[in-house]
């Protein structure tokens, strides 16, 4: 499946300044039963999101209409507990295109990069001045500029780097999951296979 080609998103950021937030917390198990990639945002924390009758909790960030964007800004240790891919497809469906936070789950870090959702891990202390910015200013804007790999807050200019692996980053930057690079490699593929 490919996926929106990603260089530069300048937006404002939904807040979450939650530590160590699970992929259950994501997308509760129960909502895993789709096949396909489509209709999982509108369970992203369900649990969170909704009380049992359904109804919108006001005090979630999800449900602050003040809060709005491509960039979702966690706590340390975003995405940690089970290996599900269901989370990512949650908050891409959602519209997310970037999670920020100081520390990811490796397992949530690598599924995020093969299914068109950039994790950018800043310092403690950035983060911070993140959330500063977006307590003040609900509609502060971000850059996530992959290309220079720098997350940036716009207002005050400050930026920090981050590291990304350079063949996620290609696929990103073209939109691509796995099976779509390797298709579009057949040329190279077929010629090495018959020696040329």
């Amino acid at each position: 499946m490919a996926y929106d080609k990603f260089s530069k998103i300048t937006s404002p950021a939904v807040p979450l300044p939650v530590e160590n937030v699970d992929t259950d917390q994501i997308i509760p198990a129960r909502y895993l039963k789709a096949v396909e990639r489509k209709g999982f945002g509108d369970n992203l924390f369900r649990d969170w999101r909704y009380n049992k009758d359904g109804t919108p909790k006001t005090d979630f960030p999800l449900n602050n209409s003040s809060y709005s964007g491509k960039v979702l800004v966690a706590g340390k240790n975003f995405g940690s507990g089970s290996s599900r891919e269901h989370a990512i497809w949650a908050l891409y469906d959602y519209g997310f295109r970037v999670v920020v936070s100081s520390f990811f789950a490796d397992i949530f870090r690598n599924n995020a990069l093969n299914n068109g959702l950039l994790p950018v891990i800043v310092s403690p202390e950035f983060l911070e001045k993140i959330f500063q910015e977006i307590e003040k200013n609900p509609a502060a804007q971000f850059e996530a500029n992959l290309e220079n790999q720098t997350f940036t807050i716009l207002k005050t200019g400050e930026s920090e780097t981050f590291e990304i692996n350079p063949y996620k980053k290609h696929c990103l930057k073209n939109g691509l999951d796995d099976i779509d690079y390797l298709v579009a490699l057949k040329e190279e593929i077929t010629a090495f296979e018959e020696g040329k």
